[in-house]
């Protein structure tokens, strides 16, 4: 059904678009067995671009269930780890790798010491690379001047944007995690929670577990410039293959859990994989079904559930532990040696929205700096101030938590506890009300799932407690928006802090944390508004895979809402073509800047100029104080067939705050004689699937209640054309377009599809970013109706 605007009528034209360790105290080898535990000395079984509570009690009622909340990566429980060996490297000799049993709940950060009391020298945990090696090794000046600003060849080397604001010297990640290594050896590092007790190990045995992974990836024939492609959830054995990757000299290659079999074959077979890791059976068969159709690939490594039947080429990670332990760390010494910061360690395949994905180059030098002084900028601490907390659950596979989780964690020796597999299926809440981080990563999304069930749930409280909770978040909202960097509170915002809003942040987790950001996505006004309701500013950020992460970052000091920050120091911005509002094209400058697409020499070339400058494609504007305001995308600008200039976005982001019904809004109108709109409406998720039912949520039947209609489904709303919905919906969007800055801004017909937007729908990314030329593609007839009226 269309509705039209047209204050005449549809007929005529209108006037005028981011451990538990147990066992023995001798020496072991850590191997792992699928029915085992952690690298440990005993057996304890475990229980996913471009560009998806638990029934305690809590205050104000708010039993804040996320079962419906977030997407299901359809994995299940995983198994571990089991042993270290005798012999080897001096570094596993030296150390006693039984771990403290460790029975509190929250995993423990200040208690995570080395098994029996031992310590590491310097000497034993640098028998790679002797310690004043390393040292020499990352004060050297690499002389790249000769290199090219880009290239597309996976072992090309390029020269380094070295600004003077931050001359830091380039360096590799084994340097940075060696470093890590003499500063952070004994505190935890990471964390798994199964059967019920939670489970870490140390900078140490991590160190190790990846020089183990790294011996058995070169002893399964991983060749230089080559990948190892992962396929699995957020663990610890994505972090021992990515780490072992690199030492190794590969490019590591994460792949959505959520990819077809035809989209691995793409990306293992354009990365050149020689191994791919996989954690279920249910991607181990889609890897087997396109195997034929890879050239490069030599073997297949599982670390979750083991094959059900014994296959040539296809190991557990067990016997790849095993298979590295015969080769001589030498080997792996002489690898390591031979890598500059300049060369390609890490793949980041972009989503395809606009065509086939690209493999975003970085260089080790990408990963490092960025691991560096993007996180500084951001407020993250040093574990000598205070180890950092984080929960890892979000796609490893995409920028911002590899990123975040994987590499900064090594730079600052955070401990990073793992959500269990079903985490976006509902468990993450638990995880976070136990783990209690100190920094969390959230996308649009998961903010947004969380504010409709607070909203829910505060909705069907009593009386009183609702209006505590409203006045609460009131005073809180107004002292956060006039005094945001303010650490002096009125007496009326700290009584609404330890009355009611303290008591809600406990409840869902975020007791202890200081640092609350948003990626992938651009966040709503009325969600971050909701959340400083709450005294959990939003820290917003602007980056892209090709930036290895955010140039613009904000911090509890560096914070305006609605912006995305200020640049990092060492990274340059400007913007070309602005018009008169001082909106323009966002081009960057910095040692964070990728190496080029691989294998694609035109795209690269239209994305870094002459000077290395990278066009983003977005648009944006500086204020006074060099706050970044995103304002879209010159791809996604659409211009009508009157000339007028329409970013999209805004007007998008203003309809679903005035219906707070509305899930999804898409302006149509490129080359179009007047501005339209597709519209999907808030419904519940299939728990199993995730996939979007006909169910309005509470937050959206409440709508429908209050204004006039008793109607519970989206197929009765739009099959009935329900006169109380279409009519609130109609007077939201004329209330849009009265604040429009001209007609030509104004949404003359819009429409509600049969249902919202989703991943397995193909209207949204692995990112849940909107791809806005498969939506128009697919509801092309209803889109064609709009304009076809328009003739009659």
């Amino acid at each position: 059904m269309v509705v039209t605007n047209d204050p005449q009528s549809a007929g005529q034209a209108p006037s005028s678009e981011p451990s538990a360790w147990c066992g023995s105290p001798t020496p072991e080898i850590v191997s792992f067995h699928p029915s085992g535990g952690f690298p440990g000395t005993g057996h304890l079984a475990h229980t996913q671009e471009g560009d998806q509570l638990s029934p305690h009690s809590a205050p104000l009622s708010l039993r804040l269930s996320l079962h419906n909340l977030l997407m299901s990566f359809d994995l299940k429980p995983i198994r571990f780890l089991s042993r270290l060996p005798p012999g080897g490297p001096g570094c596993v000799r030296k150390l006693s790798l039984n771990m403290q049993y460790q029975q509190e709940v929250r995993p423990s950060v200040t208690n995570s010491s080395p098994s029996d009391g031992q310590t590491l020298s310097k000497e034993s945990l640098g028998h790679a690379l002797p310690l004043s090696s390393l040292e020499k090794a990352r004060g050297a000046q690499l002389d790249c001047s000769e290199e090219p600003l880009w290239t597309t060849r996976a072992d090309g080397r390029v020269h380094l944007r070295v600004h003077p604001t931050c001359p830091q010297p380039p360096y590799t990640v084994h340097q940075m995690f060696h470093e890590a290594l003499d500063k952070y050896r004994d505190l935890s590092a990471l964390g798994c929670k199964r059967q019920g007790v939670w489970e870490h190990i140390s900078y140490s045995q991590y160190y190790l577990l990846a020089r183990r992974t790294a011996k058995g990836f070169l002893k399964l024939g991983l060749e230089r410039a080559h990948s190892v492609a992962i396929l699995g959830f957020n663990s610890p054995e994505w972090f021992f293959s990515a780490v072992g990757t690199v030492f190794a000299g590969g490019i590591v290659t994460g792949i959505y859990t959520t990819s077809s079999s035809e989209a691995c074959q793409y990306i293992a077979h354009d990365s050149r994989a020689n191994i791919i890791v996989v954690d279920t059976q249910k991607q181990l068969e889609k890897i087997l079904k396109i195997w034929k159709n890879l050239p490069h690939l030599k073997a297949v490594v599982t670390y979750r559930e083991a094959p059900a039947r014994k296959m040539a080429r296809v190991y557990t990670m067990d016997e790849v532990m095993g298979l590295g332990d015969e080769l001589p760390e030498e080997t792996l010494d002489a690898v390591i040696s031979a890598q500059q910061p300049n060369q390609c360690c890490v793949l980041i395949y972009t989503s395809g929205t606009t065509g086939s994905p690209k493999g975003v180059m970085l260089s080790q030098d990408n990963i490092t700096w960025t691991a560096r002084h993007c996180s500084q900028a951001g407020g993250i601490q040093a574990a000598e101030v205070q180890q950092e907390v984080v929960v890892s659950y979000l796609p490893l596979s995409h920028i911002a938590a590899q990123i975040y989780d994987l590499w900064t964690g090594i730079q600052w020796g955070a401990h990073i506890c793992f959500a269990e597999p079903d985490a976006l299926q509902g468990s993450l809440v638990n995880t976070l009300r136990e783990v209690e981080p100190t920094s969390h990563l959230g996308v649009p999304w998961v903010w947004e799932k969380i504010m409709e069930r607070i909203q829910e749930v505060g909705a069907g409280s009593g009386f009183i407690r609702r209006k505590m909770l409203l006045w609460a978040m009131s005073v809180t909202l107004e002292q956060n928006v006039t005094c945001p960097s303010s650490d002096l509170k009125s007496f009326k915002a700290r009584l609404a802090d330890f009355l009611v809003l303290a008591k809600v942040r406990r409840a869902l987790g975020f007791a202890r944390c200081r640092k609350n950001f948003c990626g992938a996505a651009p966040l709503t006004t009325e969600t971050q508004q909701f959340f400083l309701g709450l005294d959990i500013p939003l820290y917003g950020g602007y980056g892209l895979s090709e930036t290895s992460g955010p140039p613009f970052v904000s911090s509890l000091s560096n914070y305006r809402p609605g912006s995305s920050g200020k640049a990092v120091p060492g990274c340059l911005v400007k913007l070309v073509n602005k018009d008169a509002e001082g909106v323009g094209e966002i081009c960057l400058w910095g040692r964070n800047i990728f190496m080029g697409y691989l294998n694609m020499e035109d795209k690269t070339t239209e994305a870094i100029d002459a000077e290395g400058w990278l066009h983003t494609g977005d648009t944006g504007r500086l204020d006074e104080d060099g706050f970044l305001f995103i304002t879209g995308r010159l791809k996604e600008i659409i211009i009508t067939a009157g000339g007028e200039n329409v970013p999209p976005v805004p007007i998008e982001d203003a309809v679903k705050m005035e219906l707070p019904i509305v899930s999804n809004a898409m302006l149509i109108g490129d080359q179009r004689k007047f501005l339209s709109m597709l519209l999907t409406l808030k419904c519940t998720l299939d728990p199993d699937t995730c996939h979007p039912t006909d169910h309005l949520t509470e937050q959206a039947v409440e709508f429908c209640r209050r204004v006039g209609s008793s109607t519970t489904t989206v197929s009765e709303i739009v099959g009935r054309r329900d006169e109380a919905v279409y009519r609130a919906i109609q007077e939201g969007i004329q209330r849009v377009n009265r604040k429009a800055a001209a007609q030509p801004y104004h949404i003359q017909k819009w429409a509600i599809l049969q249902k919202d937007f989703s991943v397995a729908g193909g209207e949204l990314g692995p990112t849940l970013k909107l791809r806005r030329f498969t939506v128009l593609d697919k509801y092309k007839d209803v889109i064609d109706s709009f304009y076809q009226e328009q003739k009659k």
